[in-house]
């Protein structure tokens, strides 16, 4: 399959997964508040953190030497006892200090946690099994059987009168059903079965004493501002917080995709020495790294407030927090593509270095500013880190890979979102009938027609998307040519 239809396929997949835990979330603030909403991903913030000394780098490792080519299942068998191994001793830990988690999270998960650092750890390590094994396109396609396992199970709960352990009984399901399904996948893909040798646990380690701190590095960009407003605010806030940064992370998914895709063909080619065709990889994923992102910060900031309605009326007060999380997602695409081309040519330690300076400055930022900000503290505190670590991760990557910027294609993209805006505010100008119309209604309908626009413009504009769309279409339609 090419990269291109594998990214499609991935990104698909994850969008429709999205849009399944956007509608359960919006169930979820409806029926049980903002309060049940915030208690439920402090539980969910607690679980990623910890997960964490669960995983520390491990299952990177294994995508890296499963990718690599040669003794697959050593390696996943190497990977997979290091993590169940410190499984053990954190699930021990987790229940001697049960009161401390219970009194953060303001109700009694300890339990819970355990047991979704169990399900969490599984899929995280099995997904990490078939993106080495070059299957992202597979891997994609279990977060919508996931989520919408998750999804129907926690709403099937909530109106059989469950409430908040509803909401466990469906991660728990989701989860542990993609777990099952992946590693049977996984296991028939390997040509033979062998046992680990030391030496296969050796590189397993080597690899992961660096990639634990990209682990941290990801919970930060999702968890860190949620860890420290659970000290400083209430709940509710937390839950209006997690519902704005819910619609945020939708715009990262296709990068995400991209860079997911594109990690086990570098480090195929960084494995052969063609440095050459890695830079041209990493060229084409900064190309498209915002293509989504771009319309999505301009349309998102326009729509905020009708876009969170959606969840209920005192949800409207994150409009503010919703901008500002978005224009975190924009740096943290591009600045994803850097780190994950550092880690594909075998540069651990150098990603290492980067995530350090982005989760020093998180830490740092988030409990300077939410204190004094509030909501907004924690969105600032995000954004500036990451663009922190975007400068840093550029001045790595550029000393070890000769690439170019492909400015020319990022500024058609920000010239055809900025067409695309502009035809949003006109539509927001006609307010009688935005007052007739539902708010859903008004929301499905301009952003149906943003997108429309968007790419309409793009194609227009820009050869190089007319050749990608040509190139990765299943059917031939020479309209699309330059």
């Amino acid at each position: 399959m090419r990269l291109g239809q594998t990214s499609i396929v991935h990104f698909t997949s994850r969008f429709l997964a999205s849009m399944l835990g956007f509608v359960a979330t919006i169930f979820i603030a409806r029926f049980l508040g903002s309060e049940t909403l915030g208690i439920y991903y402090l539980v969910l913030s607690t679980v990623a953190w910890l997960g964490i000394a669960v995983k520390m780098g491990v299952p990177s490792a294994i995508n890296k030497r499963v990718s690599e080519g040669d003794d697959g299942a050593a390696y996943t068998i190497a990977g997979g006892t290091i993590v169940l191994g410190l499984f053990l001793i954190v699930a021990v830990l987790s229940l001697l200090f049960h009161q401390q988690i219970n009194d953060y999270i303001g109700y009694p998960a300890a339990a819970i946690v355990v047991l979704f650092l169990f399900v969490t750890a599984v899929q995280s390590t099995v997904n990490s099994i078939l993106t080495g094994q070059h299957l992202v396109h597979i891997s994609g396609i279990f977060n919508p059987i996931r989520t919408g396992t998750r999804s129907i199970v926690q709403i099937g709960a909530i109106l059989a009168g469950f409430q908040i352990t509803g909401l466990f009984i469906g991660y728990t399901a989701g989860y542990g059903l993609v777990s099952v399904l992946g590693l049977w996948i996984a296991i028939r893909h390997f040509d033979t079965i062998s046992l680990p040798t030391e030496e296969h646990y050796r590189r397993i380690v080597s690899y992961a004493e660096y990639s634990w701190l990209g682990e941290i590095r990801s919970r930060a960009f999702n968890w860190v501002d949620v860890a420290v407003l659970g000290f400083f605010v209430s709940s509710s806030l937390v839950g209006i917080y997690t519902a704005a940064w819910n619609i945020a992370v939708f715009l990262i998914l296709f990068g995400g995709s991209l860079s997911e895709t594109l990690f086990p063909e570098m480090s195929s080619l960084s494995a052969d020495d063609d440095s050459e065709s890695v830079a041209e990889l990493f060229e084409a994923a900064l190309t498209y790294g915002g293509l989504i992102l771009i319309p999505g910060l301009v349309g998102g900031t326009l729509l905020g407030e009708r876009l969170l309605r959606i969840y209920g009326e005192e949800f409207t007060r994150g409009a503010t927090v919703l901008s500002v999380l978005i224009v975190a997602t924009l740096i943290q695409g591009y600045q994803r593509q850097f780190t994950m081309t550092l880690d594909a040519i075998d540069r651990p330690d150098v990603s290492f270095k980067v995530n350090a300076v982005f989760i020093g400055a998180n830490v740092l930022l988030n409990v300077s500013l939410i204190p004094i900000f509030g909501v907004v503290g924690a969105a600032a505190a995000t954004a500036s880190s990451v663009g922190i670590s975007l400068v840093v991760a550029y001045i790595a990557l550029s000393s070890l890979v000769e690439f170019s910027v492909p400015v020319g294609e990022i500024g058609r993209q920000w010239a055809a979102a900025g067409i695309m805006g502009t035809v949003i505010y006109i539509c927001l100008q006609f307010e009688t009938v935005s007052a007739i119309a539902s708010n859903i209604a008004v929301v499905l309908i301009l952003v149906g027609l943003g997108a429309a626009v968007y790419f309409i413009t793009l194609v227009a504009i820009s050869a190089r998307f007319r050749t990608t769309v040509d190139q990765n279409l299943p059917v031939d339609l020479p309209l699309v040519r330059s």
